[in-house]
């Protein structure tokens, strides 16, 4: 196992683009632990990110998302989920630079199709067709200026994603090898 002194890949994307899912697929492949932003906000805040932004207001969520973002870089080694909007706050795309990123795009059709994500994201209401579109449209960007790598998610199986996932990894940190790891050798 490499030391590492920073995490070993993020990923990042809207809500819904599949970050947890994959990530803890992309974890127990490297054999690392996976950590999820959001997790870590409703463990410290008692609230989901959905329920904190409501409460505390944009600015003031995103600037715990910085702060816990800005701790966990310096101190977890294993593969990270960051929240939809966390690349996007102030900061933060500053913090990523340097890190292995891998942006999972999905298309809105997808999105939509997913179960779960309006009651996760109260703000997505009363209109979560155009809410997701216009997230989609301005998060877009910031995604890709912060992600060495693209992965489309939509329409695709969690297992298909992970191996572009790990194929990508392996292409931006130079370790050959460590996406096709297998015990089987």
């Amino acid at each position: 196992m490499v030391d590492v002194t920073k995490p070993a890949l993020i990923l990042v994307g809207p809500p819904g683009s599949g970050k947890s899912t994959v990530g803890r697929q992309a974890a127990q492949r490297l054999e690392l632990p996976f950590k999820d932003l959001d997790d870590d906000l409703l463990a410290e805040h008692g609230l989901g990110a959905g329920e904190l932004v409501v409460e505390l207001g944009r600015e003031r969520f995103q600037e715990l998302e910085v702060e816990l973002l800005r701790s966990v870089l310096t101190s977890f080694e294993g593969v990270l989920a960051l929240g939809g909007g966390t690349p996007t706050a102030p900061g933060a795309a500053e913090l990523l630079a340097g890190h292995t990123v891998v942006f999972l795009d999905v298309n809105l059709e997808n999105l939509l199709k997913r179960e779960g994500l309006v009651p996760l994201h109260p703000w997505l209401m009363p209109n979560p067709r155009a809410h997701l579109r216009r997230l989609l449209e301005e998060r877009r960007p910031v995604y890709r200026s912060v992600a060495g790598a693209v992965v489309t998610t939509s329409g695709r199986a969690p297992e298909d994603v992970l191996a572009d996932v790990l194929e990508a990894e392996s292409a931006l940190t130079g370790h050959v090898g460590s996406a096709g790891r297998s015990d089987d050798a």
